[in-house]
């Protein structure tokens, strides 16, 4: 089991300056570099001062001179918002300055918010079709010499310039839940990202059923690799551990406040979500959260992502946006990599 860190700047009002909250998060991967993570991940988003992160790449390329060891993944880029030319490009002149430490992790994309601003009219089951043409794309420019005749893009013989470091290209990573993306994932031989979001662990088995379905009905290609992605908290006591879960029901009342798409937005900035609208949700409670997220003592998170690597998961990641202040964010990252990563040395 390898263990990993998925982070975004994070914030759900303006008290925290931008340039702070984007030092806390550097602070926060260099933990987990020098505790001896495997990878550090972050995604895409647009006009989105919840989780900022309008360009992985960029990001990771910064953290690329501030760590030492930790692979650098997206987690996610959201396919239809590229150009397969231009991704391709980008993604390998990041590897060459990451020293060849890039993953490529691909989504279709989730936020109706984001699809109305940056391409209007645009739906999840297209945005999916995109996402199942560019992937073949880019592999093909990274060979040299493709040309592309697709639904959604056309172009004339191309090559990737510059070429990645790694060959034949970085991993790619596909961020799947139903049955058709895991299947596409091992057939196109990529990689397999899933959360199970606010679900327990029998969607985290499902997740895996769906994942061994995929790779039994391609049996004659090699078995990608699965990460699991969970809010994680480790606590140092019980009232710590009902603190967090309570702290994750706000962070997720937010979270799905953003799928709707149905809140005022001023700002980037959801309008507040109040305590009695938390507390009429009956989607998200601290008790739901606390029994369904890894959230606990040393003990207890040990013993259930000791589950997940028994159900074949490959890597865990630890989301750490979660409504939490920096501190202790950082405290229980800190102790997440002294207290829980050596027991599966």
């Amino acid at each position: 089991m390898k263990f990993s860190l998925f982070i975004h700047m994070e914030r759900v009002n303006a008290d925290e300056p931008q340039q702070r909250l984007y030092d806390e998060m550097i602070e926060l991967c260099q933990i987990a570099d020098n505790g001896g993570m495997h990878a550090i991940w972050t995604g895409e988003h647009h006009g989105m001062n919840f989780t900022i992160a309008p360009n992985p790449l960029l990001n990771l390329v910064d953290l690329a001179h501030r760590t030492k060891n930790v692979r650098l993944g997206t987690g996610t880029v959201i396919a239809p918002f590229w150009h397969p030319i231009r991704l391709a490009g980008e993604a390998a002149m990041a590897d060459i300055i990451m020293g060849g430490r890039l993953d490529l992790g691909i989504a279709r994309g989730a936020y109706g918010f984001e699809y109305e601003r940056l391409s209007p009219g645009l739906d999840a089951w297209t945005a999916g079709q995109k996402m199942r043409e560019l992937i073949p794309a880019i592999k093909g420019l990274w060979a040299g010499d493709y040309t592309h005749d697709g639904e959604h893009w056309k172009f004339p013989k191309t090559t990737s310039a510059p070429l990645p470091v790694q060959q034949p290209h970085p991993p790619i990573w596909v961020a799947a839940r139903d049955p058709n993306s895991h299947e596409f994932a091992v057939a196109n031989g990529c990689n397999v990202q899933v959360t199970p979001m606010h679900m327990g662990d029998e969607e985290v088995q499902n997740l895996m059923n769906k994942f061994n379905a995929a790779c039994e009905k391609h049996a004659d290609l090699p078995r990608p690799k699965i990460m699991v992605l969970r809010h994680t908290y480790v606590a140092d006591s019980e009232a710590d551990a009902q603190q967090g879960a309570a702290e994750l029901n706000e962070f997720f009342n937010y979270f799905a406040a953003w799928f709707k798409n149905e809140k005022p937005i001023s700002m980037g900035l959801l309008e507040t979500i109040s305590p009695e609208e938390i507390a009429a949700n009956p989607n998200y409670t601290p008790e739901i959260m606390r029994k369904n997220h890894i959230i606990g003592e040393p003990a207890e998170v040990i013993s259930r992502i000791k589950g997940y690597q028994a159900m074949g998961y490959d890597e865990y990641s630890l989301w750490i946006d979660s409504g939490m202040s920096f501190a202790r964010k950082k405290a229980s990252l800190t102790r997440f990599v002294n207290d829980v990563m050596p027991a599966f040395a």
